[in-house]
């Protein structure tokens, strides 16, 4: 009988340590999303960077994109279809991370496009047809020019605009900040200044919706 009480009362220990354990853990954890999300704000988002959404909105998707990505290309739909879906809750914060070959040529054209407020049609025409332009992941910027027929541009002007030195300026610190936040491939997100868990479009829908629904406590 002796043993037996003396087995239930270890048990009860070992469980209590445990649910002890588990609680210090989820605190521990939850410190270092608010510490990681505050460590990151100061290189997330730039004042040159292209922003769509409201501008108080609550909820704060930076993106960092290589224009000649395939899965940048993929997801772009579901995430403008999540700002759609909350309209005003959720803004879009894009900075360049152009990893692939020849991608920071296709950077300067959005930045050049982005001068003449053209920078959306331009962005979805090359994500349109990314696969014209950036055969094997390599951007040939000679056919992505050949993209932007019909989107109203001032051609001339364009190809002005995508010699301006800013425009590797910005790109260099966009590099900088991507480095600085351990981004080493494209898309990466940030979400309200927490990064993604592991990638995949369910692990930022699943972000999104913590952060929308703890914006309407």
């Amino acid at each position: 009988m002796k043993q037996k009480t003396l087995f239930i009362v270890a048990v009860a220990s070992l469980l209590l340590v445990f649910v002890l354990g588990t609680l210090a853990y989820q605190r521990f954890s939850a410190g270092e999303s608010v510490q990681s999300a505050e460590r990151n704000r100061d290189n997330l988002v730039r004042m040159h960077s292209p922003t769509f959404g409201k501008a108080d909105a609550p909820v704060v998707i930076v993106e960092f994109f290589d224009p000649a990505c395939d899965t940048c290309r993929d997801f772009y739909p579901q995430v403008k279809s999540m700002m759609d879906a909350n309209p005003d809750r959720i803004r879009l914060v894009l900075r360049y991370a152009p990893f692939h070959n020849g991608s920071d040529k296709v950077v300067a054209l959005l930045e050049a496009a982005r001068k003449q407020g053209k920078f959306l049609p331009v962005l979805e025409a090359l994500f349109a047809t990314q696969e014209k332009w950036a055969p094997n992941h390599t951007a040939q910027v000679d056919l992505a020019w050949k993209q932007l027929d019909g989107l109203g541009l001032n051609m001339d002007q364009m190809r002005s605009d995508v010699m301006a030195p800013e425009i590797g300026n910005l790109v260099a610190l966009d590099l900088k900040d991507a480095k600085a936040l351990n981004v080493t491939q494209t898309p990466e997100y940030f979400v309200n200044g927490k990064p993604l868990p592991s990638f995949g479009m369910a692990q930022l829908k699943d972000l999104v919706t913590d952060a929308l629904a703890s914006t309407r406590r």
